[in-house]
């Protein structure tokens, strides 16, 4: 099993800045990528970044390209989304969550194992 505590979310005025932290811990070896999620008041939840755990290699959904940066510190287990120029559409709840998978299908939901409680994210305009 793998645990999951996401820290970081917040109230935020367009155009600011925050960094999510996502602190992974039980059989973190067992980690091939990890993500991050998000999920608007009456939406579905929707993919926002990826990275593979190893590599680091990253993935991200076409509405925070240029904006979010994801990364991982392997000694500390825990995962990072910068976001920057943050806009009222990023309001949500984020999730991070952790799978045994890596390759073309990391933003599917689906392919995750583990899941953060969540951490809410305000961006007033």
């Amino acid at each position: 099993q793998v645990q999951l505590v996401e820290s970081g979310g917040g109230l935020v005025q367009a155009g600011g800045s925050l960094r999510l932290s996502c602190a992974a811990s039980g059989r973190t070896a067992s980690i091939y990528g990890m993500g991050w999620f998000r999920m608007a008041p009456g939406e579905e939840r929707r993919f926002v970044a990826a990275i593979s755990w190893s590599a680091g290699s990253t993935y991200y959904a076409d509405s925070v390209k240029g904006r979010f940066t994801i990364s991982r510190v392997l000694a500390k287990n825990t995962m990072y989304l910068q976001m920057n120029s943050l806009k009222p559409e990023d309001t949500a709840v984020y999730y991070c969550a952790a799978t045994h998978y890596w390759g073309a299908q990391a933003f599917r939901d689906q392919n995750y194992a583990y899941w953060g409680q969540g951490t809410q994210v305000t961006v007033t305009s």
